[in-house]
């Protein structure tokens, strides 16, 4: 299980560069004949680099507009510029993009021409971080894998805008201006690949509703979260990766075993108001509870085996798997305690 969960999150991060890499293999042989006619079709304000002809490169150019897309692009980057507007006639003969970088402009909602993404049906991943969007672009195309849409303005997702993205895994929202208001109990309803979600640093005060089922990365920082309802994380058995630091928890907002849950294997709880280490289970590999006001920590408590049985089946047993414990910024004082030694076995860091 562990090791699918790890297979799905490097093809996650690296299908970016593993695929361009491919991509430019299969061009690193081409004819140099050929390369006039790709420098004629390249828009003056770009770059067209012979090697890789399938990529067009207007990043840091100035633009105000984006220029007509030669048919043969997949891969456009237009991050860094002055763009206000997405109309569909430069993309008349795009038809093969697969990747557009827009980040960094000032595209707003008003200036995206109606259905103009949604048309192109080849594209995998849309960046439009840190533009000028009061909401989630709709419609968006079908065959989407990753939407990164961080800082922004938007506080408003429109309804059914994700629900025929069902090959999207990866949703980047943070550092908006997200309400708990904004996200009904169906508003990732579609997204059945999604494996990472990032709402860090908006406006929630609840855990979001609806969370996608195969959901493995959580990533809800920097919110003013003060509860985690009872037997939330049984709605997204799959989550490994979790993400609640610089929220508002405290030990009444946290349901006993609330974070008892096997799949959990980082867990960060930091810059909170926790006075005392809550449940975890045995699989946790990383604890992150720096910058908390927990006073003292006992190894007995907050083991999740019986200490004797561990003695009596040692590394034969199911021993707890942390490995890294984070504590400092609380009220504790050195030296470790040694019941925490005798608990977790397999610790290689303790910051205290």
């Amino acid at each position: 299980m562990i090791l699918k969960i790890y297979t799905s999150l490097l093809l996650l991060f690296l299908v970016n560069s593993v695929w361009t890499r491919t991509v430019r293999q299969v061009y690193d042989d081409l004819d140099p004949d050929h390369w006039s006619r790709y420098t004629s079709e390249c828009p003056q304000e770009c770059f067209c680099p012979p090697s890789f002809p399938n990529a067009l490169y207007c990043d840091n150019k100035g633009l105000k507009e984006i220029p007509p897309i030669p048919a043969r692009i997949w891969y456009l980057y237009l991050q860094n510029n002055q763009i206000e507007t997405l109309s569909e006639k430069p993309f008349v003969n795009a038809t093969h993009l697969r990747w557009i970088n827009l980040n960094k402009n000032k595209i707003t909602n008003s200036g995206i021409e109606s259905g103009v993404l949604s048309k192109l049906k080849r594209l995998l991943y849309l960046f439009l971080e840190e533009n000028e969007l009061e909401e989630v672009p709709a419609p968006l195309p079908v065959g989407l894998e990753q939407l990164r849409l961080a800082r922004n303005k938007i506080s408003k997702i429109p309804e059914g805008v994700f629900s025929h993205l069902e090959n999207l895994t990866m949703l980047d929202l943070h550092q908006n201006s997200l309400l708990d208001s904004a996200l009904q109990s169906d508003t990732f309803q579609g997204l059945n690949n999604l494996m990472q979600l990032n709402i860090a640093k908006n406006s929630l005060k609840k855990m979001p509703l609806s969370i996608p089922a195969n959901t493995l990365q959580l990533f809800l920082d920097n919110n003013s979260i003060e509860v985690i309802p009872e037997n939330y994380f049984s709605a997204i058995p799959k989550v490994t990766f979790l993400r609640l630091n610089y929220n508002k928890l405290s030990d009444d907002g946290i349901p006993p075993n609330g974070f008892n849950v096997s799949s959990i294997l980082d867990l960060q709880l930091s810059h909170n108001q926790l006075t005392k280490i809550p449940p975890i289970n045995a699989h946790l590999e990383h604890l992150h509870l720096d910058h908390n006001k927990i006073k003292s920590v006992n190894g007995t408590q907050i083991c999740p085996v019986s200490i004797a049985l561990e003695e009596d089946y040692g590394y034969y047993g199911n021993i707890p798997r942390l490995r890294y414990l984070r504590l400092d910024g609380n009220e504790i004082q050195p030296p470790i305690p040694l019941d925490i030694m005798i608990c977790f076995r397999l610790l290689q860091a303790v910051v205290i």
